[in-house]
């Protein structure tokens, strides 16, 4: 069996024993003096050699580690400790590094209290699986929306994530609007007159709408009290990108928030900038150093998929009509150094598949106000014409990959409440410029069940299958009408098709398409 990078037997002797020693401490006297992990592990952005780890502690700590290719940690690798502090509110991450692919890897943290070092936690443990490097089945989860719409956690949790784990992913990813920090929660939901849904689990910061950094944080921790999360996270990495809900609905540097009466902060930069140091607090997602608060990035998990993650919210332009003839700073959604970034890494690519992870869907109509139809939130501006305003960056985007034959790309998404599988192709398109493509919808995970939306037809988009309220169920349905749903993809290693199924809370696979590669020759 592969084993994990380990130091000498002597360094280890010397010390990974007496951290081995301390891990197996029986309880002391003192339990209330403890330090406590509040909100379980997560692990991400894993790839052949290396993956992140996160957890939080109840009090400032020192956070010990160690890793090991065995659940009993017979081989453990101690790492160095970090100190969880108020700066952080007490939340560590860290990316581990040196470790052989393809290999399950277990995960432990210890926290010893600054104040009295001899008062330690019990162990928390968590597991995730490298990347492999040669052919191997892949099999991963995505979805979006948690905790929307006043929809929190009732006495049965949010049950989709148990689902979800039920089919054991190599990786899971969120494709956005991670928590809705402007959406504040009640005890109760009522529906003409009767309860029709019970928070039974509430705490402070989600009552109102979330303003300052403490209130950011308490969106995230709101999120990790549920035991599904928490089981769903230790077993698994979770990949994780933002939307709008991270901030505030519908944001762009150009929000006005001056008319909105729940908030007393009016700037929409700062709030955004307390949302993103709150974002990257509480998730295991990697720090790019040449810009610490990115969130586009690619992640290769071996040689059948890369996985590239796009950010269409934080270097777009004013929501608007977006009827621009072409690409400026008012149009672009992706701006230009992201735009520049994934035509650079598609084409470097050798990867059988191209899985583009975007927040928004290309051709659903997502208005910014929805009661006048009016004004593009995503790329989409809902005139079914030639490419304008944000369509441009998606089309010059297209152009690139069929010119440059990048093959495989497929593109997966939520953020419209609802699931569905589209095919684009340029012969029902005005555009016409690219190759035929899959989008992959799904979502919500735990919040308000909406949809259908309508298609824009710029670039050909057709509804090979749907999956959301009927007029007579309305909008907004609650999480215990069953309309969740996830997506589940599997890649064969001795085909390398790519198996898409369309799933429900319930686990009833409601839809699925096998798609075949086009294989370059060597």
């Amino acid at each position: 069996m592969t084993r994990l990078l380990r130091p000498s037997r002597r360094a280890f002797l010397a010390g990974g024993t007496a951290f081995t020693a301390t891990l197996a401490m029986p309880s002391i006297s003192r339990a209330a003096s403890r330090p406590v992990f509040t909100h379980g592990v997560q692990s991400g952005d894993v790839d052949t050699a290396s993956g992140m780890i996160w957890t939080r502690t109840d009090r400032p700590a020192k956070v010990m580690m160690e890793v090991s290719s065995t659940e009993s940690f017979a081989d453990a690798r101690r790492l160095s400790p970090m100190f969880a502090t108020p700066e952080s509110d007490f939340a560590v991450k860290r990316l581990v590094e040196g470790l052989p692919a393809d290999q399950e890897v277990f995960y432990r943290f210890v926290a010893a209290d600054l104040d009295d070092i001899s008062a330690v936690s019990e162990p928390i443990t968590g597991r995730f699986r490298t990347a492999p490097t040669a052919r191997r089945d892949i099999r991963f989860a995505w979805s979006g929306d948690t905790a929307g719409q006043g929809w929190g956690i009732d006495d049965e949790g949010m049950r989709t994530y148990a689902t979800m784990a039920q089919h054991r992913p190599d990786f899971f990813i969120h494709s956005g609007d991670t928590i809705y920090a402007d959406g504040p929660m009640k005890d109760e939901v009522e529906k003409d007159g009767a309860v029709i849904w019970k928070n039974t689990t509430l705490i402070e910061e989600k009552r109102k709408v979330a303003e300052t950094l403490a209130e950011f944080r308490g969106q995230w921790k709101y999120n990790l009290m549920d035991e599904h999360v928490q089981a769903m996270n230790a077993l698994c990495p979770t990949f994780i990108q933002w939307d709008d809900h991270e901030v505030v609905n519908n944001w762009s540097d150009a929000k006005d928030l001056s008319a909105d009466d729940r908030y007393t902060e009016k700037s929409v930069h700062v709030l955004q900038s307390r949302a993103a140091r709150a974002f990257h607090e509480m998730t295991p997602l990697r720090i790019t150093p040449a810009e610490p608060g990115r969130v586009y990035r690619k992640i290769s998990y071996g040689p059948m998929l890369d996985v590239f993650f796009l950010d269409l919210r934080s270097y777009r332009g004013p929501n608007g009509a977006s009827m621009e003839e072409e690409i400026t700073d008012q149009s672009r959604i992706l701006g230009a150094e992201q735009l520049a970034w994934i035509k650079r890494e598609l084409a470097a690519s050798t990867a059988t598949w191209k899985v583009i992870a975007s927040d928004m869907p290309l051709g659903l109509i997502v208005w910014d106000n929805w009661k006048e139809k009016a004004g593009a939130e995503a790329v989409a501006n809902g005139d079914h014409g030639p490419a304008r305003g944000r369509e441009l960056e998606i089309a010059d985007l297209l152009r690139f990959i069929k010119s440059e034959g990048v093959r495989n790309t497929v593109w997966f998404t939520a953020d419209v409440h609802y699931t569905a599988a589209h095919h684009y192709s340029p012969d029902r398109a005005q555009v016409q410029d690219f190759e035929p493509f899959w989008e992959f919808v799904s979502g919500p995970l735990h919040a308000g069940t909406f949809g259908p939306n309508e298609l824009d037809g710029t670039f050909g988009p057709e509804v090979k299958f749907i999956k959301a309220p009927t007029p007579e169920q309305g909008a907004n349905l609650p999480p215990s009408m069953g309309l969740q749903f996830f997506g589940l993809v599997d890649i064969d290693a001795a085909t390398q098709q790519m198996k898409v199924r369309l799933m429900d809370r319930g686990n009833t696979e409601l839809w699925s398409v096998t798609l075949d590669p086009v294989l370059t020759a060597l």
